[in-house]
């Protein structure tokens, strides 16, 4: 009786030992497979860009059918390429077409958010205006992956400007504050940008602070000398100051150089205005 407990509880070893040891084999054999399967998938996607965008969409207007068409085909072939997504939502965000851009942009997200989620918090703060939801975005993404650039200016510049959109002055400012020191400190005055301190600016001409809003402007004016929304609000500053001839002789030059095309030299500015950006026509 004793011999065959003894016999029982060795084969239930062996059988646990086995089991085991199949379990481990399985997960190697799972790993394994995995890193070969996401090779291969990244080779077959490569393969799907080359055809349907590079050779493809990229043939056409972007707002053509046929960009939509080609990216459409590349998406019947993998519905998981985040940068398919991306491209079929840009146009539509130049088109002004937010809401149906964001369902596509979406989807990039889901599928590589890494790669696209600061994009589109900067989607939503420039072209979609959905502020509260930049900056969340924003918020999630920084804390994800970490502080960075997007568009040329920081994660924090577009949470900065966001709050400005909302109202928020004092926070707007605060942020701004924090963003130029920074990069003060880490690259040197030769690295702000003009569009960052007339924010800056801006955020203090709405609270009232006009000497420094001015202070900003020039400092704006000193990188970018005609740019004529920076000098349109210098001027309007100025007037609250009681130097009324100064205001009005630079209101003039703010006019000239606006009709002019000197404004806002950001990328997308061709396709959506930006914030306190002076209409001249």
């Amino acid at each position: 009786m004793i011999r065959s407990i003894q016999l029982f509880f060795i084969l239930a070893f062996c059988l646990l030992l086995l089991t085991c040891n199949k379990a481990i084999d399985a997960e190697n054999n799972g790993i394994a497979n995995t890193d070969y399967e996401l090779k291969t998938i990244k080779e077959t996607q490569a393969i799907i860009i080359e055809e349907h965008l590079k050779n493809g969409a990229w043939n056409y207007s972007y707002n053509s059918k046929e960009w939509q068409v080609e990216i459409d085909k590349g998406l019947a072939k993998d519905s998981t390429i985040a940068y398919l997504w991306q491209q079929k939502a840009m146009p539509l965000f130049k088109k002004g077409k937010y809401e149906k851009g964001m369902d596509y942009l979406d989807k990039a997200v889901t599928y590589d958010r890494q790669r696209w989620q600061d994009y589109r918090a900067f989607i939503k703060c420039i072209f979609a205006k959905t502020y509260r939801e930049a900056i969340l975005d924003f918020a999630d993404y920084k804390n994800r992956y970490g502080d960075g650039y997007v568009m040329d200016h920081t994660y924090n510049f577009h949470i900065a400007l966001s709050y400005l959109q909302l109202n928020e002055f004092e926070k707007a400012e605060e942020i701004f504050k924090k963003d130029n020191e920074k990069q003060l400190l880490n690259h040197g005055k030769d690295w702000l940008h003009p569009v960052d301190l007339f924010y800056y600016g801006i955020s203090k001409y709405e609270q009232g602070k006009y000497e420094e809003a001015i202070e900003l402007f020039n400092l704006s004016l000193e990188i970018h000398p005609k740019f004529s929304d920076v000098q349109y609000y210098k001027a309007l500053c100025l007037v609250k100051l009681e130097a009324f001839d100064e205001a009005q002789k630079l209101m003039e030059i703010a006019e000239t150089n606006g009709k002019q095309g000197f404004s806002f030299n950001e990328d997308n500015a061709i396709y959506e205005r930006y914030p306190y950006q002076v209409r001249w026509k």
